[in-house]
Parts: structure tokens; C-alpha cells; sequence
């Protein structure tokens, strides 16, 4: 047997000089312990090897010391490094995060909600991209639940978002102070349900408005899902049919980087002839050629406050939904510099 399997809380405390009880406050992560205290104890900790017993927690709180991340896809940039900031977010707090993919497929996401992954899990964090604001009321609660993204918001559940509108609003506003005046939105894809698009489309046109631009629809590129591949050939499509544009909004990075690639093929310079700004600020903005100008939303701000929400109601918060707003930047790079 390890040692760290034969070091129990007792021997912490007595390694300590304290008792129990603070061993058990520091191993917690319980906020009322004081700096010296905790650090005394994690010194302890650290010397014994000791290892809190999962089984025995289990036992006396009736918890798993686990919550799970249900996203859409685990191979998006946005996704990976949302789950990496949840997971490191959540290690703070003492728990293990259990990753599901739904695919954005409904019958995957109301299971999600249906089962919560009974029993293996104290809590779930879920970005849902198909069900409805009224499908997610409507299911019996149990698990505690915390939502992400734009899709659905009850008011019955916690939801962590960014300001779309304001980010949308604050892009054009930057591409417009560039001299852009025909400026593109990519895009409106097709049986597209999430409420980012409308959103952001919402705070595209209104900087256009505000500017004393005319909107034209003409502009709000139709692509036919939600791959690169698809982005490209709405941009090549918008080219080849004689749509002019001298600046474009893409929803996110992925459709960034095929606007640059469509650009390049038609020998089209980016950022003189056109400025492209992307959304999510992934490692794809950050190693494009050029880089992109990308709305960043503060991705571990978004980690720790659903976290924190989500143990707030596993340890008994039973209020109305809470909807807040993490925050976001315009990271300017070479696809849109500034003046």
C-alpha cells in the first residue's frame, strides 16, 4: 500500500498542530480559513502525501466530488479551451470534471438533461445548442444545473454569457474607424436555433445604423453549416456573384480563417482591400496568416463563475435562475489593426 493511501486527516492535523476540522476547511477549500492557516496545513499536506479519501467523502456528504461539462463538440478551439478553464477552475474547488459531447444533437442534449449523469456527478455545466429555453424548464430538476452560451436562457436556471450584442456592436464600430463601409456579416447558417447569431446580428446592424450606414441583407452571407468548408464557399459564392465588401464579421475564428483562405485564392489582401475580425479569440486567430482581430471572450472568467454558481447550488442555493455576464475584449491583430 502507497503511502499516501496509508495518511489519513488525523495524521494532518496532528503533522499541523491543528484540528481536524481545519484539515478538513483547507481541504475543501472552505473561504473562511486564513491565509497562514491554510498554509500551514497545505504544508502538511504536501509532506505526508496525503490524499483525501473520495469513497469516505462520498459516504458522509452524500456527494461524488465530480460535476460534468456537456458541449457541443470537444474538437472545437472554443470547446477545448472552455473545458480546459472549467476543469482547472473546477480542480480549485476540490472536484473532477466529467466531459460529455453532444454534437449539437437534441436527443443527445435532453438526455444530458434527463439523466444528468445520475449518481456519478454532483453538478452539471452544459452549453446546449438545439433544446429550448422551455425544454430545459420544463425537465424536473435534480441535478444542479449551470448553462453556458447564447442558445437557451429559462429563468429558472443559471446561465454565464458575454454581451453578444455589445461585442458585435463594439467589432463593426472598429471596422468602421477603419474607413470599412461595406461591411459583411459570415453568416447566417441554415436551421441555424442559436441565439448568438440574432444576437450578434442584432449589434451588427445597430453600430451600421448608428454610423448613418445603410444595412443591406444582401451583406448577411447564407452559409450551409457550421464547417470551414461551408464558410468558404459562401464567401466564394458572394465573390463570384459580385458582392462588394470592404470588411467582414464572422461568427466565429473557424469561418475567420476560410474568409482568409477565399480571400487569398481570389488575390484579394487582407487587411488592405478587406478587414476580417473573427469570434472566440482561438489559437486559429492567434497563428493565421495574417492574425486575426478577434472578440476574446474572458474564457476563464466564464469557468469560474459557472463553477462558483454551480457549487453554490450544490450546496443548497435554491433561488431563481442567475443570468450573468462575463467579460470580453477586441483583440486587435494584423486581419484588422488598428489605425
Amino acid at each position: 500500500m502507497s503511502k499516501a493511501k496509508q495518511v489519513r486527516l488525523i495524521d494532518v492535523a496532528k503533522h499541523a498542530s491543528v484540528s481536524m476540522k481545519t484539515v478538513s476547511n483547507v481541504v475543501h477549500d472552505y473561504e473562511h480559513v486564513s491565509p497562514q492557516m491554510r498554509k500551514k496545513v497545505q504544508q502538511a499536506i504536501d509532506e505526508l502525501g496525503y490524499k483525501p479519501n473520495l469513497t469516505a467523502r462520498r459516504l458522509a456528504t452524500g456527494r461524488t466530488g465530480m460535476i460534468a461539462l456537456a458541449i457541443p463538440e470537444t474538437h472545437h478551439p472554443y470547446f477545448s479551451a472552455i473545458a480546459d478553464a472549467v476543469v482547472k477552475a473546477a480542480e480549485k474547488k476540490g472536484y473532477r470534471v466529467l466531459i460529455e459531447q453532444t454534437d449539437g444533437r437534441a436527443e443527445r442534449e435532453l438526455a444530458v438533461l434527463r439523466d444528468r449523469e445520475a449518481g456519478l456527478v454532483d453538478g452539471v455545466i452544459f452549453q446546449p445548442s438545439k433544446v429550448s429555453s422551455l425544454e430545459i424548464a420544463e425537465v424536473q430538476q435534480g441535478t444542479p444545473l449551470v448553462l453556458l452560451g447564447e442558445a437557451a436562457m429559462p429563468f429558472t436556471v443559471d446561465h454565464v454569457m458575454i454581451d453578444n450584442v455589445e461585442a458585435a456592436k463594439r467589432s463593426v464600430e472598429h471596422l468602421i474607424s477603419l474607413g470599412r463601409k461595406r461591411i459583411a456579416f459570415l453568416g447566417a447558417v441554415e436551421d441555424d436555433n442559436l441565439g448568438a447569431t440574432v444576437r450578434r446580428l442584432a449589434g451588427y446592424q445597430s453600430a451600421l445604423e448608428q454610423a448613418g450606414l445603410v444595412g443591406d441583407i444582401n451583406l448577411v452571407m447564407r452559409v450551409a453549416d457550421f464547417t470551414p468548408e461551408s464558410a468558404k464557399a459562401a464567401v466564394l459564392k458572394a465573390m463570384n456573384e459580385g458582392m462588394e465588401f470592404d470588411g467582414i464579421l464572422c461568427r466565429d475564428d473557424r469561418f475567420a480563417v476560410a474568409a482568409l483562405q477565399s480571400m487569398r485564392s481570389k488575390g484579394i489582401q487582407v487587411p488592405e482591400n478587406v478587414s476580417i475580425i473573427g469570434w472566440d479569440d482561438t489559437e486559429l486567430a492567434q497563428s493565421a496568416f495574417p492574425t486575426v482581430t478577434s472578440v476574446a471572450p474572458n474564457k476563464q472568467a466564464i469557468a469560474e463563475i459557472a463553477v462558483e454558481m454551480l457549487l453554490e447550488r450544490i450546496e443548497g442555493f435554491t433561488g431563481m435562475g442567475r443570468h450573468r455576464l462575463a467579460p470580453f475584449e477586441l483583440e486587435i491583430r494584423e486581419s484588422a489593426p488598428a489605425k
